[in-house]
């Protein structure tokens, strides 16, 4: 019998075990921090057994990068074709995770953590970063095409633009602040006007 036959005849995962996982690791994140949580105070709090998280995520590093790929765009509204709307509805959406996730220290762990855990920061980008980036762009890009903005605009530096104020503010002690995408939004759309 073939290993995919074999595979393909187990039980079927458990969406409630992977839900109560997710969570899990979220809360800890939040609490403990990456360095000092561990996969097995994870499985105690989702209560499942340690080799039940490493079938579904081969390292700390990949649940946790799962974990918050999971909570991205969760609240915000679907996109309504109204180009401020939309790019505020993201910008407000990040600002949320990031601070429900205490997701500014995990930038710092993974920035310190490079050299020794490449991989911690590739998911992270992998998984939440770029996501990002691409839902933003897209907006500007659906924009773009309605010829609210310049053809010639960059949109990578647009995209940049947006979502810097919020690491500004952060670093300034003005995380945080009431109408910081209103104003980021107006400034990149103002930039990215048709003369």
């Amino acid at each position: 019998m073939s290993a995919s036959r074999t595979k393909a005849a187990g039980r079927p995962r458990s969406a409630e075990k992977d839900a109560a996982i997710l969570q899990a690791a979220l809360q800890l994140l939040a609490t403990q921090g990456y360095t000092r949580m561990s996969l097995s105070q994870v499985a105690e709090v989702a209560r499942v057994s340690k080799s039940t998280i490493h079938l579904r995520w081969k390292t700390k590093a990949d649940l946790v990068t799962a974990a918050l790929a999971a909570v991205r765009m969760v609240e915000a509204p679907p996109a309504g074709g109204n180009t401020r709307a939309d790019l505020v509805a993201i910008l407000d959406d990040f600002a949320a995770t990031v601070q429900r996730v205490r997701g500014m220290a995990l930038i710092g762990t993974c920035l310190a953590e490079e050299a020794h855990t490449p991989e911690l920061l590739a998911l992270l980008r992998e998984r939440t970063v770029l996501p990002r980036r691409d839902l933003l762009r897209t907006v500007l890009e659906q924009a773009c095409c309605r010829g609210e903005i310049r053809p010639e605009g960059d949109l990578e530096a647009a995209v940049s633009a947006l979502l810097g104020p919020f690491y500004a503010d952060y670093m300034a002690g003005q995380g945080g602040r009431a109408g910081w995408a209103e104003e980021a939004v107006d400034l990149v759309l103002a930039g990215l006007r048709p003369a």
